[in-house]
């Protein structure tokens, strides 16, 4: 097998939310591949931080504007993107807003997460998603997490005070993985492939005893790492997954198979 089916060199890549927990990794990661890599988030400041650093190691990477949860954001976005390299060859959307806190957090915070991480996730996949299926190319990563998959495990923070967890997290997560199959119906025949990534949970200095409980329910004995992540992101992203479509993959050491 040639080993330019895992190539992303030359290919244009959008990344939202790129200066995270999660997207700082990928960003990483995705500049070494060659790509050309635009991030894009509210808080341009940070991305460009990001792509400073990057660009000082060689890398092609900028930094955009972008409030996922307005519309007209996102289309103009879609707009100066396609204008300035064509049709995106592969998208990752990853920018999430967590305005709950907690079990009780009030139903405004409800509705100014969906209104991101919802309706904005839709609107990255129909505006950018039909870009590409007019170029008839491309492949879309969603981010998603274990917690779309499973309920919460509220044994593991016993004793923690790490707060409560909140329910909108796991509304928006589980729709994620089936707005990954319908996106993935609607442009299959457009040759423009739609993938979810389940993580698992990644080390943040978690108190010891989080973490003691939660490395013992993984297979592999550990939390995720900023480099965990990103081997997948890439696979989906490249031609040696171009038979893979609706997919839902978690990546968390085992954690839900065990």
């Amino acid at each position: 097998m040639s080993a330019d089916l895992f190539s992303l060199k030359g290919k244009t890549i959008l990344l939202t939310g790129g200066a995270g927990l999660y997207g700082r990794g990928l960003a990483a990661m995705l500049a070494q591949t060659g790509a050309n890599l635009i991030l894009a988030a509210r808080d341009v400041g940070k991305l460009q931080i990001v792509a400073d650093e990057e660009q000082a190691k060689g890398h092609r990477v900028t930094a955009e504007s972008l409030d996922q949860g307005d519309e007209a954001s996102v289309l103009a976005l879609a707009e100066r993107v396609h204008a300035r390299f064509g049709a995106l060859d592969g998208l990752v959307n990853n920018a999430v807003l967590r305005p709950m806190k907690g079990a009780n957090g009030a139903a405004e915070q409800f509705a100014e997460s969906m209104r991101v991480n919802a309706t904005g996730v839709m609107l990255m996949h129909r505006h950018f998603g039909q870009k590409m299926a007019g170029a008839g190319r491309g492949s879309i990563v969603n981010i998603g997490s274990i917690q779309g998959m499973i309920g919460p495990s509220y044994e593991l923070y016993t004793g923690t005070n790490m707060g409560d967890m909140p329910p909108d997290y796991f509304f928006h997560k589980g729709g994620m993985e089936n707005l990954t199959r319908f996106y993935a119906a609607l442009y299959g025949p457009k040759n423009v492939r739609v993938n979810n990534l389940a993580p698992g949970g990644f080390f943040n200095h978690q108190p010891e005893p989080f973490l003691q409980r939660y490395c013992d329910h993984t297979m592999l004995g550990r939390m995720a790492d900023d480099t965990d992540l990103g081997g997948a992101v890439i696979f989906l992203l490249s031609d040696a997954s171009r038979y893979i479509t609706g997919v839902n993959l978690p990546v968390d050491g085992g954690y839900t198979a065990k």
